[in-house]
């Protein structure tokens, strides 16, 4: 599937995610329609704006306007085919304290994007889920979850309307806004010391190339009704913070609420819904038989045993300290 002639707008587009996606979609599809980048960050959008100047690329929009703003939103999705739903509240910490700001974004904006997708007649949905959406255990988490069956569950009403609404999950996107490696690059350059929350602490990582080619395959192969699941590596942070930091001293602050020591993408109770096509695992809704024979027939999808997990903790795939620094200065440069 070609994203020629199309038209996509993308929530949260001026995010780590949503810049990466207008850099992949600019250079690769030189006939896009309408590319609407949708976000309440007026700053950001006017410094995207310099690096797409509209003079050049024609196709883009910048739409100042939040996912809680209904009749805005549904003003944004006129004329649009696909909707790549990237807004959210994403830090733990603040989520924590201020629960029902998490809520409004994360779960009543979600169900915002589906209401209005429905009325526009949206051709496809993706919405970018968290490893943290598996068994959570932070209001966060708990928000993308409500999130993830939401969009799910919007497949049961859509009627007779041709669109499809998926979720893509996947863990920390390194070098992201929201990810240590920032942070911890200002700790060296201010003291030399690096704080981890506990020494036995692991995370997936996917690169922001990665999530992006996810959400692209999403879009061709997805039907609605599925989760879409890579397989990418784990990190201990205290090697994270080794390689980058390799002379700087290393202080254990202890763990901060509603974090995890590992992270899942996939629990054990999930194991009963999951098949495996090789590159993804594809998490199933409850019923999901025509799911089920689609990627049966077209990826030969096999059923992983019952009570498989894929955790950060567990994986077979863990990244040395070499491969680690290797990842940051590509991410980085």
């Amino acid at each position: 599937m070609t994203l020629n002639n199309k038209s996509i707008l993308i929530t949260g587009g001026t995010g780590s995610f949503g810049s990466e996606f207008l850099r992949h979609i600019t250079g690769k599809f030189k006939k896009i329609k309408r590319l609407v980048v949708y976000s309440r960050d007026e700053l950001k959008q006017f410094e995207l704006s310099k690096i797409y100047n509209p003079k050049s690329y024609k196709q883009i929009r910048f739409f100042i306007g939040d996912i809680r703003d209904k009749d805005r939103l549904n003003m944004a999705l006129n004329g649009i085919d696909f909707v790549i739903h990237a807004a959210a509240l994403k830090q733990v910490t603040t989520a924590e304290y201020n629960p029902f700001e998490a809520i409004k974004t994360n779960i009543i904006g979600a169900q915002n994007v589906i209401d209005c997708s429905l009325a526009n007649n949206i051709k496809k949905v993706i919405a970018l889920s968290t490893d943290k959406a598996a068994a959570p255990i932070n209001l966060y988490g708990a928000t993308k979850l409500c999130s993830d069956k939401l969009f799910l569950a919007a497949n049961n009403i859509k009627g007779n309307k041709k669109i499809a609404f998926s979720v893509v999950r996947y863990g920390n996107v390194m070098g992201s806004r929201g990810s240590v490696i920032p942070e911890f690059i200002k700790q060296i350059k201010k003291n030399n010391v690096i704080t981890v929350t506990d020494k036995r602490m692991t995370r997936f990582n996917i690169s922001l190339k990665e999530s992006v080619d996810m959400v692209v395959w999403a879009l061709k192969h997805c039907i609605g009704g599925e989760t879409v699941i890579p397989k990418i590596p784990s990190y201990r942070l205290i090697d994270l913070a080794k390689a980058m930091g390799p002379k700087s001293r290393i202080k254990i602050i202890g763990i901060r609420p509603g974090e995890k020591i590992h992270e899942e993408l996939i629990t054990a109770s999930d194991s009963i819904n999951t098949y495996d096509i090789n590159k993804y695992y594809i998490l199933f809704n409850n019923n999901f038989s025509k799911e089920k024979n689609y990627y049966k027939k077209k990826f030969s999808a096999k059923k992983v045993k019952d009570g498989f997990a894929y955790n950060s903790k567990n994986n077979n795939n863990f990244l040395s300290q070499k491969e680690i620094i290797n990842l940051i200065k590509k991410e980085l440069n």
